[in-house]
């Protein structure tokens, strides 16, 4: 089996990071769904990641490696990993101890874009 039949549809596990050594990393609730999170992983992020069971990440703007709530405590427990057809971008499944998002809010994702701009998400209460 050639290494792109392989990466596409076989068992071995072979990420392609980018040109930068990247994966995007995507962070849904494991139980809710709900996407939490986006992030970059390098290799060191990933094997971190794999050994600990809790989310480590590639930060790009401060340029090294670090575990979601190493600060805050809100730390992400990884239950699951879901690798792409192309192995370039994973979804990572967590229970997470807290807010996800480092303004406090529950996901990074809480606005949404309309024609105004950007307003809350209307939460449950």
């Amino acid at each position: 089996m050639s290494d792109s039949a392989e990466r596409e549809t076989g068992g071995s596990f072979m990420p392609k990071f980018d040109s930068q050594g990247l994966l995007a990393a995507i962070v849904q609730h494991a139980e809710t769904g709900e996407v939490l999170m986006f992030a970059f992983m390098n290799d060191v992020a990933l094997e971190q990641t794999r050994a600990t069971g809790k989310a480590h990440f590639w930060s790009r703007s401060r340029g090294k490696q670090w575990m979601k709530g190493e600060t805050s405590g809100n730390t992400l427990a990884v239950q699951q990993i879901l690798v792409d057809c192309d192995q370039d971008a994973l979804v990572l499944k967590v229970l997470p101890a807290g807010p996800a998002c480092h303004t406090g809010q529950r996901s990074c994702f809480y606005r949404q874009l309309d024609e105004n701009g950007l307003s809350p998400i209307p939460t449950d209460a």
